[in-house]
């Protein structure tokens, strides 16, 4: 489990320039970079910014010589962050290799006008996934057929992500008391420790009480006005809120597909959780956790080849919608509507509105994969393998 998706892609950018992982807290980017250390470069050292020691060596640049990378772990924390590591690879990048991780994003406080532009590669790392777990290699291109794989393991797999989430701690253990405690704690340390110590949020109870609010609001158009009268504060504050939860990975929001074609309605977003475990209503989590996988793919494409990929969702002003839309540089790819079993969709009408050209119907029951006008009708245990 610690040969993540992205490694061979790390290691590879590393031989050239600074790697950025960043991503939710306890996704396993600490594991990965000391897994690169060992078994890409064989000497590593280790700088962890929350750790006093660590902290004193980097202010006063202490670094290791003898070593051939070089990692920084919540080196953004560090106010003069940005300067302080562009000075180290300007003048080190001969000497070693220069990997950083994050549990927020690393570019979210810029408040330096020296830029590390031309310098690194920034990865998001997502937790486990069902063609990760599988060890799948995916092979496909913008714009051609998906490759999918039958697994025989794919439908238990998949039945342990929709029940423990894909959190690499809660999921390797999958066992339930275990899981509640990791809840918990986890979101009190983010809220407590991670937002707290990055932010200047006075009323941490009210982002508390976000977290426990956002699960049932997940796969609905998002109404601010609503979830601002049930958290009793104002507008601003909650678009506040819900960018500093958005910021440190505890959800994502996608946004309509906007064209003229389309008639498109504008702003609303849909919000899905990065731990999808915690959604009660069974329909709502798999569709939560087919949104997971295509953010992760649109993520990889993007960061390891540099492909302009973005998830939508399809809805017009008559209240016609599909759940997702994958596009390259703005152009339809694919799009998904996730049911748990087969039933009428807009997908067929899309196709012909947009020229798209794959068209899914991904259903929870295993064992389908059929045509239906034009309309693949798939199962997600099948359907999953094709991405990463």
């Amino acid at each position: 489990m610690k040969n993540r998706y992205i490694f061979d892609n790390i290691a590879h950018d590393l031989k050239e320039k600074m790697v950025f992982i960043a991503g939710p807290r306890q996704v396993g980017k600490t594991t990965l970079a000391k897994y690169i250390g060992q078994n890409v470069f064989f000497s590593f050292s280790y700088l962890n910014w929350d750790y006093q020691p660590d902290m004193k060596k980097i202010i006063r640049f202490q670094l290791p010589t003898e070593t051939k990378l070089l990692i920084f772990d919540e080196l953004h924390k560090y106010k003069k962050w940005r300067n302080y590591i562009k000075g180290v690879f300007d003048k080190h990048k001969n000497d070693f290799s220069i990997l950083l991780t994050g549990s927020a994003r690393l570019d979210i406080y810029r408040k330096s006008s020296d830029s590390l532009s031309g310098r690194y590669h920034q990865y998001i790392l997502h937790p486990f996934s069902l063609a990760e777990l599988l060890g799948i290699k995916t092979k496909n291109r913008s714009f051609d057929k998906l490759n999918f794989s039958k697994n025989d393991k794919s439908q238990d797999i998949l039945q342990k992500l929709i029940k423990y989430g894909p959190f690499p701690e809660p999921f390797l253990k999958q066992d339930e008391t275990h899981w509640r405690r990791w809840q918990m704690e986890r979101n009190d340390r983010l809220v407590k420790e991670e937002i707290r110590n990055l932010t200047v949020i006075e009323d941490l109870s009210a982002i508390q009480i976000l977290t426990e609010l956002l699960p049932d609001r997940v796969g609905s158009l998002l109404s601010i006005n609503n979830l601002r009268e049930d958290m009793g504060v104002a507008h601003k504050t909650l678009v506040n809120y819900l960018k500093i939860l958005e910021l440190f990975y505890f959800h994502f929001q996608i946004y309509p597909y906007a064209r003229k074609t389309t008639r498109s309605l504008k702003k609303m977003s849909k919000l899905y959780l990065w731990d999808w475990s915690v959604i009660e209503k069974e329909g709502v989590r798999f569709e939560n956790l087919i949104a997971s996988h295509l953010l992760k793919y649109a993520h990889f494409l993007r960061d390891s080849l540099g492909y302009k990929t973005k998830l939508y969702y399809l809805r017009d002003k008559e209240g016609r919608e599909v759940d997702f839309l994958f596009t390259v540089d703005d152009l339809p790819w694919f799009t998904v509507e996730v049911k748990l079993e087969e039933e009428k969709s807009y997908l067929g009408y899309y196709q012909k509105k947009l020229k798209i050209p794959f068209v899914f119907q991904v259903v929870k029951k295993t064992g389908i994969d059929y045509l239906k006008e034009d309309i693949r009708i798939i199962s997600a245990d099948k359907f999953l393998t094709a991405f990463v």
